[in-house]
């Protein structure tokens, strides 16, 4: 879920407004109460400064990718975006401190661009969910950031290292001082959101199975 915590921080820091809510009858409905206000599953937010549109999402739309592909680029489309950039964790068996960061796109000019900024290109791998639909699918050029991940849950230094990147390419003036620690606040209220999305979910499976006998 490291791009779940690097879009939030992204949010937070640029304060962006939410402009949409992606509302798909085919996910679970599922949203999450946080300091007292409410957070939809998959919100679209602007920051007018830097012209940038961020998608959040929640949770993995699982069964679904292609079709919420497709919404994703619907929305790219309205907003007129000149590229998509999604940001991804990657799982690293490696025993090291730190992310690693790596990029692709099929643009050679973004091989320049990554280059100067010192982030490989990836070279082999398998990419699944909703950014390997847009790679196939989308309209608008598709530009992807990853980042190792070294945990089952949650990974908020991996989150810290992909605003990192990506500060450099769309050089965004992220303060990174405070970085980690909001990172690490992201995280600790995915990781409640997460545990109460798997109690509701056991809840519901069990008045399923009680309905069947």
């Amino acid at each position: 879920m490291v791009g779940t915590i690097a879009a939030e921080f992204l949010i937070e820091h640029l304060k962006a407004k939410q402009i949409g809510t992606i509302i798909y009858d085919e996910i679970p409905a599922v949203v999450a109460i946080h300091q007292g206000g409410l957070h939809h599953p998959y919100g679209v937010f602007y920051d007018d400064k830097y012209k940038l549109a961020i998608i959040y999402a929640m949770t993995a739309p699982q069964g679904s990718e292609w079709k919420f592909a497709e919404v994703v680029a619907d929305v790219a489309r309205q907003l007129k975006a000149k590229e998509l950039i999604s940001l991804e964790g990657v799982g690293s068996t490696a025993e090291q401190d730190g992310s690693k960061v790596f990029y692709f796109a099929a643009s050679a000019a973004k091989d320049k661009e990554f280059k100067k900024l010192g982030i490989e290109k990836l070279g082999e791998g398998i990419i699944m969910g909703i950014t390997s639909a847009l790679l196939v699918k989308s309209p608008v050029p598709v530009t992807c950031i990853f980042a190792e991940t070294h945990t089952n849950l949650p990974d908020s230094k991996a989150a810290a290292k992909l605003i990192e990147a990506l500060d450099g390419y769309l050089d965004l003036e992220v303060d990174y001082q405070p970085l980690i620690a909001m990172a690490a606040k992201f995280e600790e209220k995915l990781k409640k959101i997460l545990q109460q999305s798997r109690v509701a979910a056991d809840e519901r499976d069990k008045k399923t199975l009680s309905y069947v006998g």
